[in-house]
């Protein structure tokens, strides 16, 4: 009985050590949450401008000035960019990202010649890899909490530069939104080619010293790189709102596993009580009955 009792010591220590652990792990994810959605939100405001400029342009040009990243075209072959997280412990959070992307390709592609993959996020890149998509990225590209848009601008202009040399003819990219602290969900989002873009009209009169052409030619491109890290500081959010879901359950988990095992402990330990008295007041019976 005693060795079991310190089996069950040894169990509730422990897992008072695993809820120590998540338990800070959650209040890191809640800090960090709500510096990113503060993060993204400040970064809209900057969209909305950036949108309302390129907006601007692109009408002014008209048909007159058709560029290629603006003209849709017959989908031969489609590009996916999945955002991931590069660590584990996010709940869902990866594993609804690579459901969806998985569904969507087993109904939409009858073979691998008809889309072409890439990676953002450690996780991710691993997924792809391991199931034989074929990719467009040779490594990784780490997606760290203080997101850098020098991180994703190689890999994004790569994508780019297969769009305008014919080599894939939509680029869609696959992530987790922010909607709440407890809500996030998958979507896919078509970058390429451009689509209408919503913005409100400016009053301001541009003059394109360069000329209209090259003007599309040099901020078309860069748009979609705004927007896609804009799509990267939201999935940055729903990854650290998720990471804190888990880590609040996985310590709840744990407290009430302590309090199953502490009690537990209790009725083995009033047990072993119970037997010693037992055994104490046979004893003293059994002396006072030699008397």
């Amino acid at each position: 009985m005693a060795n079991s009792l310190r089996a069950v010591q040894s169990r509730i220590n422990s897992t008072k050590s695993t809820a120590q652990i998540t338990k800070a792990m959650y209040m890191v994810s809640q800090s960090k949450v709500k510096r990113a959605e503060k993060t993204y939100k400040s970064y809209q405001d900057f969209m909305a401008r950036i949108s309302s400029m390129v907006s601007d342009i692109v009408e002014k040009a008209g048909e007159e000035y058709p560029h290629k990243l603006l003209l849709p075209r017959e989908v031969k072959k489609t590009a996916y960019i999945i955002i991931s997280s590069d660590t584990g412990l996010a709940g869902g959070y990866n594993a609804s990202v690579f459901k969806a992307l998985d569904e969507r390709i087993k109904s939409e592609h009858k073979s691998s010649d008809e889309f072409v993959t890439g990676a953002i996020g450690k996780k991710g890149f691993a997924h792809l890899r391991r199931n034989g998509y074929p990719m467009l990225n040779d490594g990784h590209v780490l997606v760290r909490d203080d997101v850098m848009f020098i991180d994703i601008e190689p890999l994004a202009q790569k994508f780019i530069d297969a769009y305008l040399a014919g080599s894939i003819d939509k680029l869609v990219i696959v992530y987790s939104h922010f909607i709440n602290s407890i809500t996030q969900e998958v979507r896919f989002e078509e970058l390429l080619p451009i689509k209408k873009i919503e913005a409100e009209k400016t009053s301001t009169d541009f003059i394109y010293e360069t000329g209209i052409e090259r003007t599309l030619d040099l901020i078309l491109p860069m748009y979609v790189k705004d927007m896609m890290f804009g799509i990267i500081l939201d999935a940055k959010t729903a990854e650290h709102s998720s990471r804190m879901n888990a880590m609040k359950s996985a310590t709840d988990n744990a407290n009430d596993i302590i309090d199953k095992l502490q009690l537990l402990y209790n009725r083995a330990r009033q047990s072993v009580v119970t037997n010693e008295l037992i055994d104490i007041i046979g004893g003293a019976n059994a002396i006072g009955g030699d008397k």
